[in-house]
């Protein structure tokens, strides 16, 4: 048995229309999942499903109706063996700045409507009787503080948080729980930062790894958590980062050999 094959699974993942979402429901298409994607635009998500051969639902985090629609849509005709949830938002501002609407879209968006539609689909597992994999998205903010996105980084810390408590509470229901941490992925919603000189210097001195990541990168990572292999983690905080959580480089020369 391969321990790394999907085949047999069905795995949902949210926020699949685009970025890490996309990559992370297309490494696992080729893992041999059977595949629902979610997210909030259906047209185009119609026609990475039929890429997929998978199906397709629409899910808004910011409303719980569309939450409580898209859990019960995801099981009909079956079951649901793989949950990644990756939907989520930024918005950088002055911590001093943020408006309540600001503020509650974030925490809605990247928390609340994480937490109700895992307690959702988590709930249906259990009754299931037959295990699952549930892999979070946290952050580099899960684990380090940065300036201009205290809100984002209140949700990201949250749902570290909750992949611990969740992986102890579920363990007797053979249910992994399990969080990926992305460090600096160049997506279609930053890719203007990083085109700045001093961003791109300032990141060299941060990691090891001497590139910006892909969506792609996390995409195997997930294969991986959701796989037979994992059986035997959980509650575990993965940082994808390159090394920035890690690592750093010094302007030392090195000694002479």
């Amino acid at each position: 048995m391969n321990p790394f094959s999907l085949e047999g699974k069905t795995a949902l993942v949210t926020g699949a229309s685009r970025g890490i979402g996309l990559a992370i429901a297309r490494s696992m298409h080729q893992a041999g999942a059977n595949m629902i994607l979610a997210a909030r635009s259906k047209d185009k998500l119609d026609e990475l499903a039929r890429e997929m051969n998978g199906r397709a639902i629409e899910l808004d985090m910011m409303e719980s109706a569309s939450i409580r629609r898209a859990a019960e849509e995801a099981f009909e005709g079956g079951g649901v063996d793989i949950l990644a949830n990756v939907a989520g938002m930024n918005i950088r501002r002055r911590f001093e700045s943020y408006t309540r609407e600001q503020y509650d879209r974030i925490m809605q968006t990247n928390l609340h409507g994480l937490a109700e539609f895992t307690q959702l689909v988590g709930a249906r597992m259990i009754e299931r009787g037959q295990g699952g994999k549930i892999i979070n998205i946290g952050s580099f903010t899960t684990f380090v503080g940065l300036p201009y996105v205290s809100v984002y980084s209140m949700t990201k810390g949250a749902v570290g948080q909750l992949t611990k408590a969740l992986a102890a509470e579920w363990a007797p229901y053979n249910i992994q729980v399990n969080c990926i941490a992305p460090g600096f992925i160049l997506t279609d919603l930053n890719r203007d930062m990083w085109q700045s000189a001093e961003m791109d210097q300032w990141r060299k001195g941060v990691q090891a790894i001497d590139r910006l990541g892909k969506p792609e990168d996390l995409g195997p990572v997930a294969v991986f958590l959701a796989s037979p292999g994992a059986d035997y983690i959980t509650g575990q905080v993965i940082a994808v980062d390159g090394g920035a959580t890690t690592t750093a480089k010094w302007p030392v020369p090195a000694p002479p050999t």
